[in-house]
């Protein structure tokens, strides 16, 4: 994972029952498949309808200062979209924030929570907003969004303007956990699955994903390796860690 390592709590609960519908909520393209792509395809080849909500245009995401910044938000919406049909998602929604400006205030909240009333998922994944030594600001805002996103949805009085019904998840998955406490374990093919959609993002893998011209091997053995070491916790092939919270 990137950043700092996680601590693992004594008690790891594992396997959530499949949900019929989860809505994964990342800052930017491709961190939603870093952060929980194998539990999704897991899931979406089970029968979920999976939803992602990607909160920024991705504009920021090149080492290539003279790069068209409508070119690349277009590239990375198409690369997202390919992404999202490797993992078996039903559907992308983009909330279009700049790159690098997003904030966890009042109106990114109401388009979270607009998500997730429209979408109902019972298990929303995003971002761990305390993980210890962030440094990106987006990362920080696009969880604590998904979790204030999920007060704000399942409480009928906060933005009665959307005139939709409220809605309250089961759980919530953080991904990059500071402090793991579940695993999803995942099969191989849905590694694959997860690795796939990663190479989808082609515009980031001379920035995020740092390969080479000689290919994507080493990024991939690293993504493998993650989730080894993921499954590990549980004595399992593969698997993906999150910090799990029950009570929404």
């Amino acid at each position: 994972m990137k950043g700092s390592p996680a601590t693992v709590n004594a008690v790891v609960t594992s396997d959530l029952a499949v949900p019929r519908r989860a809505l994964a909520i990342g800052a930017h393209p491709d961190d939603i498949e870093f952060g929980s792509g194998a539990t999704l395809a897991k899931w979406s080849a089970a029968g979920c309808e999976v939803h992602l909500l990607v909160l920024t245009d991705g504009s920021k995401g090149t080492w290539d200062p003279s790069h068209d910044r409508a070119d690349l938000v277009a590239t990375r919406e198409r690369e997202q979209r390919d992404a999202a049909a490797r993992l078996g998602a039903a559907e992308v929604h983009f909330a279009r924030q700049i790159d690098g400006e997003l904030d966890s205030g009042l109106a990114v909240r109401a388009e979270v929570c607009r998500t997730i009333r429209s979408t109902r998922p019972e298990v929303v994944l995003g971002h761990d907003p305390w993980k210890r030594y962030r440094i990106h600001p987006d990362h920080r805002h696009a969880g604590l969004l998904a979790l204030e996103g999920i007060v704000a949805a399942r409480d009928p009085l906060f933005f009665t303007d959307q005139l939709l019904a409220a809605h309250r998840p089961d759980v919530a998955l953080l991904f990059e956990p500071d402090e793991i406490d579940h695993v999803e374990v995942v099969a191989e093919r849905h590694v694959v699955a997860r690795i796939d959609a990663l190479l989808a993002h082609v515009s980031q893998w001379e920035s995020t994903m740092h390969i080479a011209g000689a290919g994507p091997d080493d990024f991939v053995a690293a993504q493998r390796a993650e989730c080894v070491a993921a499954g590990a916790l549980l004595g399992a092939p593969f698997g993906e860690s999150f910090k799990r919270i029950a009570e929404l």
